[in-house]
């Protein structure tokens, strides 16, 4: 046996953690790695809030150009973690889905970690100094993606005074952190910090975010930007810098809320979360009705797959009142076509939400 072979340590599988809003762009950035990965097989961990973990999916579809229907899943092993946070559930979850993945770990190169957009990366962090996950893997860096054009227009994220307001006149709760404190605990973990949609930026909105980044990101915190999802693998991918070895001295509101004995809760626990499954759908009726849903309803998130009778399977995203569609790939012989839509809002009115977006629905056969 030559030396190498003698030190394990030489062969942890690095893992990056991407954490982030929900609509921050993560999802746009694992795919973009996904697709430049230069032959590395990469293992992906998704954990998103919702009934339908569609980021999963569409990190198995074929966004990543030559590869063949389900390829990813099958050879790269997409492991989707349970719904809900990662803070909540990282003891039960995250150990054993990294158990498996040690158990493979001759045929993984990496691994990405995409959290979901309210789970604390810290103890994510932490758990790989468990021994079970220490000796074979290593945290890599750890990647927080903000939006771009939310920080230069004076928010945290898109839509933010909405979603701030509903937390406020909830009295109920003790311990209900705010979008810019999860974001500060989010930016404390970070090695790394991606501005999304800088296409979207001037020069002089670009130089407004950099300088309110850097008045709260530590030194060796780079900042990079990404435009239209793009960024630079090398940049982001192969740091080695080791950050479980400095989780513990990661400094965070959550940690201070513990510390004076608040009641431990998340923001996760304010989300509704429903999944409206319809037949083959008028696209632009579909729209017309999600569109009224978000301005009648407090509606965060909308992402989903969209039968429109076509042979092409339809994405649809809202973050807000920005809603998008596109198709990206064919549907399979062997799945079912129909449409499915996770709505993440506070309070929905799920009978009502369904009512409407049926009125969509073809009631003759698509051909």
């Amino acid at each position: 046996m030559s030396s190498i072979e003698s030190r394990p340590e030489l062969h942890k599988i690095p893992a990056t953690v991407v954490t982030g809003f929900l609509g921050s762009g993560k999802t746009t950035l694992l795919s973009h790695l996904l697709r430049n990965a230069g032959g590395k097989r990469i293992a992906v961990i998704v954990n998103e809030f919702g009934e339908l973990d569609v980021d999963a999916e569409l990190v198995r579809s074929c966004q990543i150009e030559g590869c063949e229907e389900d390829a990813v899943e099958r050879e790269q092993g997409v492991f989707e973690l349970a719904n809900g946070c990662i803070c909540c559930t990282v003891e039960e979850e995250f150990l054993p889905v990294m158990q498996k993945l040690v158990e493979r770990r001759d045929q993984i190169d990496h691994i990405l970690i995409e959290t979901s957009g309210l789970a604390l990366p810290k103890p994510l962090v932490q758990a790989f100094n468990w021994p079970d996950i220490k000796q074979f893997c290593t945290v890599d860096s750890v990647i927080t993606v903000v939006d771009g054009p939310a920080l230069a227009a004076g928010r945290v994220a898109h839509d933010h005074e909405r979603i701030e307001a509903q937390r406020q006149a909830d009295e109920s709760l003790d311990h209900d952190p705010s979008l810019q404190e999860l974001l500060d605990d989010q930016l404390a973990s970070a090695d790394l910090v991606i501005i999304s949609k800088g296409d979207a930026l001037d020069d002089e909105a670009r130089r407004v975010v950099e300088q309110q980044l850097r008045g709260e990101l530590p030194e060796r915190v780079k900042t990079l930007w990404a435009t239209h999802g793009e960024v630079d693998v090398a940049a982001v991918m192969g740091l080695q810098l080791a950050s479980e070895g400095r989780a513990d001295d990661i400094h965070t509101h959550h940690d201070d809320h513990h510390a004076h004995g608040r009641e431990h809760h998340h923001a996760h626990d304010d989300f509704d979360s429903c999944v409206v499954t319809l037949g083959s759908v008028d696209s632009p009726i579909l729209v017309r009705a999600l569109e009224q849903a978000l301005t009648e309803q407090t509606i965060y998130r909308v992402k989903g797959f969209v039968d429109v009778g076509k042979p092409m399977r339809q994405v649809l995203h809202a973050v807000g009142n920005r809603l998008t569609h596109h198709f990206d790939r064919p549907w399979r012989s062997d799945e079912t076509r129909q449409t499915r839509l996770v709505v993440i809002g506070k309070c929905l009115d799920r009978d009502r939400l369904q009512a409407a977006l049926s009125e969509a629905e073809h009631h003759e056969h698509a051909g």
